[in-house]
C-alpha cells in the first residue's frame, strides 16, 4: 500500500468531521460496553435466574470472545474490505445489543453476549484504522489525540450511565441504550466510510487457533481464579497450563511459517512491540483502579452509584484537557518525555490515594482522579502516536489489532491481580488489626464482661467486627494504590526504549 504524502490522508473523504463522528460513535459504544453492564449484574442476576457465581459469565463471554477475534481483524480486513468490515461489526453490534436486551435466561444472555464481544473486537482496531487513514500525517497525532478520548472516557462513563439507566428504568436499557447510538453510526459511517484497498492473504488458521487457545485460557484463568482459589485447584492449573503451551506453539509457529496471521515484519519494528508492552501496562494501571473504586465508594464510604458515578467523572475531565495538551506538544517537545512525565503524574496521583482515609471526604477522590486523567492523557495518546509513527500504512490493521489485543490482556491481568491481592490483604489485615483489640491493649475494655450482656454482647461484637472489617478493607485498597504506582514508576525508564522519528513526530514513514 502506498504511503500518505504530507498534506494528504492515505484515504481523502468529504465530511472528515462527520465522518470522525461516526466513527467515535462506533468506539465509544463499543468501549462503554466493557464497563456499563457491571453495575447492572445484580439485576441481571435475579432477572435471568443465575446465581452469584455464574452471572459473572455475563462479563467473562463478553470479554473471551472480543480477545479470540481481535487477531483475525487484518486478514477479515484484507479479504472483505475495511469498510465492509466495519459495517457489518456496527450492525452486529447493534442487533447483538438488542437480542442481550432481550434475554430472558443466562444461557441466551452469554450467547448474545458472545456474538456481541466477537462484533466489538473489530470496531477498535478498524476505528484506530480509520482515524489515520482519513487524516494527512501531520494532523494523525491530533486524531489519534479524539480517538484516545473516546478509549479512555468510555469506561469512566460506563458506570455512570449503566447505574442512572438500571436505576432509572432496568437493566435492559443498558444494552437498549446502544440502539440509537448504533443506528445513527451506521448511517454516517454507510454514507462516507472508504475503503482500504484489499489485499489477496490466506488465511493462518493454525495461527489463529493457538492464539484463540492461549488468549481464551489465560482470560477463564484470571476471571475464575479468585474464586477457585486459584492455583489450589485444577480447573485454574489445567486453563494456565493449557495457556502456556498454547502460547509456546503460537510463538514457534509464527516464527517459522510460511506465511503467519502476522507479518513477521510487524515485530521488527521496534516502536510497535515497545508500544505493545506499554498496553499491557496501560491496560493494568488504567482500568485496575476503575475496578477499584466504585466498589470501594460504595461499600466503605457508603456513596449511592449516581453519586459514585459523579465522582469518579472528573478523571474524564483531566484525560480531555492533557489529550489535547499532548496533541500541542508532540512535535515540540520529544514525545518521550512527554509520556515519561505522564507516567510520573500518574503515579503521584496513586500514591495521594494511597493516603486516603475513612475519615476523608469527597474532594480527595476528585482532585486525585482529574491528577490522574491528566497522566492517562499524557501518556495514552503519544504513546499510540509514537507505536505507529515507524509503521508503513499497510500493517496498520494488524498493528492496531496487536495494541488492541495487549490493552483487553492488561485490563483482564490488571483487574484479577488488585482484586486477588484486595481479597487476600484484607484477610490479612483483618487478622493483624483483631490481634491487637484485647484487655492488655485496650485496658478499659473488659471482653469476660461483655457476656453478661446477653444479646447486646453480640451487638457489641459484631459493631467491632464492622469496624474492624472496614479498616482492613481500607489498608487493603491502599497496599494496591501503592503497587499500581510502583509499577507506574518502574516502567518510567523503558519509555527510552522507543525510537523518535526522524523529522516531525506526527509523520508516519515505513522503515
Amino acid at each position: 500500500m502506498a504511503e500518505a504524502a504530507p498534506g494528504t490522508p492515505l484515504l481523502p473523504v468529504r465530511q472528515r468531521g462527520l465522518l470522525t463522528v461516526g466513527v467515535m460513535g462506533a468506539m465509544i459504544m463499543q468501549i462503554l460496553d466493557t464497563t456499563i453492564a457491571n453495575v447492572a449484574l445484580p439485576h441481571m442476576q435475579t432477572s435471568l435466574g443465575a446465581t452469584v457465581d455464574t452471572v459473572t459469565w455475563v462479563l467473562t463471554s463478553y470479554i473471551v470472545a472480543s480477545a479470540i477475534a481481535i487477531p483475525a481483524t487484518g486478514w477479515l480486513s484484507g479479504r472483505f474490505g475495511s469498510r465492509n468490515l466495519f459495517l457489518f461489526a456496527v450492525a452486529g453490534f447493534i442487533v447483538a445489543s438488542m437480542l442481550c436486551g432481550t434475554a430472558v435466561s443466562l444461557e441466551e444472555m452469554v450467547a448474545f453476549r458472545i456474538f456481541q464481544g466477537v462484533t466489538a473486537a473489530f470496531i477498535g482496531p478498524l476505528s484506530q484504522t480509520a482515524m489515520l487513514d482519513i487524516n494527512a500525517p501531520e494532523n494523525q497525532a491530533k486524531a489519534m489525540s479524539v480517538w484516545g478520548m473516546g478509549v479512555m472516557v468510555g469506561p469512566i462513563m460506563g458506570p455512570v450511565i449503566g447505574g442512572w439507566l438500571t436505576e432509572s428504568y432496568n437493566w435492559r436499557w443498558v444494552f437498549y441504550v446502544n440502539l440509537p447510538i448504533g443506528i445513527a453510526t451506521f448511517a454516517i459511517l454507510w454514507f462516507l466510510l472508504p475503503s482500504r484497498p484489499r489485499e489477496t492473504r490466506s488465511f493462518d488458521i493454525t495461527g489463529f487457533a493457538l492464539i484463540g487457545i492461549a488468549v481464551a485460557s489465560f482470560q477463564l484463568m484470571l476471571d475464575r481464579g479468585q474464586q477457585e482459589d486459584w492455583f489450589s485447584s485444577w480447573e485454574i492449573i489445567v486453563e494456565g497450563g493449557v495457556a502456556m503451551a498454547a502460547l509456546w506453539m503460537g510463538i514457534v509457529h509464527l516464527a517459522t511459517a510460511n506465511k503467519p496471521l502476522f507479518d513477521r515484519a510487524l515485530f521488527k519494528n521496534r516502536n510497535l512491540v515497545v508500544g505493545m508492552f506499554f498496553m499491557v501496562v496501560i491496560g493494568i494501571s488504567t482500568m485496575a483502579p476503575m475496578a477499584l473504586l466504585p466498589p470501594m465508594l460504595q461499600s466503605l464510604f457508603g456513596y449511592p452509584v449516581i453519586d459514585t458515578g459523579l465522582m469518579l467523572a472528573p478523571r474524564g475531565v483531566g484525560v480531555l484537557l492533557s489529550m489535547a495538551l499532548a496533541a500541542r506538544l508532540m512535535g515540540k517537545v520529544d514525545t518521550r518525555i512527554v509520556i515519561a512525565v505522564g507516567l510520573g503524574i500518574f503515579a503521584f496521583s496513586l500514591r495521594q490515594m494511597a493516603g486516603w482515609s475513612l475519615e476523608m471526604d469527597f474532594w480527595p477522590v476528585i482532585t486525585s482522579g482529574f491528577i490522574q486523567g491528566i497522566g492517562m492523557g499524557l501518556v495514552f495518546m503519544p504513546l499510540n502516536s509514537l507505536a505507529f509513527a515507524t509503521l508503513s500504512g499497510a500493517y496498520r490493521t494488524d498493528g492496531a489489532s496487536l495494541l488492541n489485543l495487549m490493552r483487553s490482556i492488561g485490563q483482564s491481568a490488571g483487574i484479577s491481580m488488585v482484586t486477588t491481592l484486595l481479597a487476600r490483604n484484607i484477610q490479612q489485615s483483618h487478622a493483624d488489626l483483631s490481634s491487637h483489640i484485647t484487655a492488655t491493649t485496650i485496658p478499659a475494655l473488659d471482653l469476660g464482661a461483655l457476656d453478661r450482656f446477653g444479646s447486646l454482647s453480640d451487638a457489641a461484637f459484631g459493631f467491632a467486627d464492622g469496624m474492624i472489617n472496614q479498616q482492613a478493607a481500607m489498608v487493603a485498597y491502599i497496599d494496591d494504590f501503592y503497587l499500581m504506582a510502583g509499577i507506574s514508576i518502574a516502567v518510567v525508564p523503558l519509555v527510552f526504549l522507543l525510537s523518535k522519528p526522524k523529522g516531525k513526530m506526527e509523520a508516519v514513514h515505513a522503515e
